[in-house]
């Protein structure tokens, strides 16, 4: 169950809900994490528009994009997946902002979640136990 934060500079992206609704269907994707209420609901993004000249690089210019994915431990550990999410974040948001040269202004962060870090239903989840949960749920929707 990801967090994607996507931060820019106000105006970069010209529907930033439909953005936030896409990054967070490609990670679920890339995953390949149980299409179960479980994820789709706790599988979220956040797109952070940033005034102009609160981002920067060390040239001054502003036109970045920042996005950074955490997951539960292990979830992206696959060289194959890092690579597929890294690359379709960054054409989503080339994609998002109509501008086919933000690629290469694009940075892609992947982090992890520390064992029982992953704050859900009020309780912090270890990764078992977050497998436990989305096991239950399966069960409980096969009837």
């Amino acid at each position: 169950m990801p967090m994607i934060d996507i931060y820019a500079t106000r105006g970069t992206f010209q529907d930033v809900h439909q953005l936030a609704i896409d990054a967070a269907a490609v990670v679920k994707r890339v995953e390949g994490v149980p299409d179960i209420p479980l994820f789709r609901k706790n599988t979220a993004a956040f797109v952070h528009e940033m005034r102009e000249g609160a981002l920067s690089n060390v040239d001054g210019d502003t036109n970045y994009v920042r996005i950074r994915v955490t997951t539960n431990p292990c979830a992206l550990t696959l060289r194959e997946k890092q690579i597929a999410v890294v690359r379709q974040l960054t054409d989503l948001a080339s994609r998002a902002a109509d501008d086919p040269t933000l690629p290469d202004r694009t940075w892609v962060i992947l982090t992890e979640a520390i064992a029982g870090g992953w704050g859900l239903r009020r309780h912090a989840q270890t990764n078992d136990e977050l497998v436990g949960v989305a096991r239950a749920e399966i069960a409980k929707l096969k009837g």
